[in-house]
């Protein structure tokens, strides 16, 4: 059996980290090996435990999730941060994905989606519900970046598609053409990007500003 997945939980308030941390004990493959009250601490747990994941909340006291999460990212590039919040406003979500959160999940969702979260983000280095995701895009520039140079009108439509969290047989439906056409155009997408599955499609997209608003 391969090893837990190793969580540092960083929050204010000692009443939900434990509740998290009673959570997550339920589930051998997720290990928490520390618990934060604010974001300095994190940083100096993250350089002592090396956790695969910070589940990083944004409003604390002193250093908050966000100046936290830039420097975790800065100097831990591997760890990976999770942002667990009550916040779910637009001022909020696209500055953490650009400070180096790789996921970035409500409060309000339920404990089996924010299992799912984490083990996602383990294996896939990404993780974002629909809802969130439908905020991201529509803050996204107007301007295509460089890295959509290479992609055609009808990949980018698809790509933005996607990233609003519709599936190949919404796509094709709303596109007009075949589910065997959006699957082509969603691989030829992944082969120019770099990618190599749609979480890590969509975090791209969310970084680099491809989907156009």
């Amino acid at each position: 059996m391969s090893r837990p997945i190793r969580v540092l939980v960083v929050d204010d308030h000692a009443i939900v980290r434990e509740g998290i941390c009673s959570l997550l004990a339920r589930h051998k493959d997720i290990q928490v090996i520390g618990q934060a009250a604010d974001g300095q601490r994190a940083i100096e747990m993250v350089s002592q435990m090396s956790p695969d994941i910070v589940l990083m909340d944004i409003q604390m006291p002193g250093m908050n999730g966000l100046e936290a999460t830039q420097e975790i990212h800065k100097r831990f590039p591997h760890t990976r941060i999770l942002v667990l919040t009550q916040y779910e406003n637009k001022e909020y979500v696209l500055p953490l994905l650009r400070a180096g959160a790789v996921g970035y999940i409500p409060k309000s969702t339920r404990a089996h989606e924010l299992i799912d979260a984490i083990r996602t983000v383990y294996t896939e280095g990404a993780y974002l519900p629909p809802r969130v995701t439908q905020t991201v895009v529509s803050l996204l520039s107007e301007s295509t970046p460089p890295e959509a140079a290479s992609l055609t009108e009808r990949e980018i439509q698809v790509l933005q598609l996607v990233a609003e969290g519709l599936n190949s047989r919404e796509i094709a439906e709303r596109l007009n053409i075949s589910v065997k056409t959006v699957d082509t155009h969603r691989a030829n997408i992944m082969e120019k990007l770099g990618v190599h599955n749609t979480a890590e499609l969509i975090k791209l997209a969310i970084r680099k500003g491809i989907v156009r608003a």
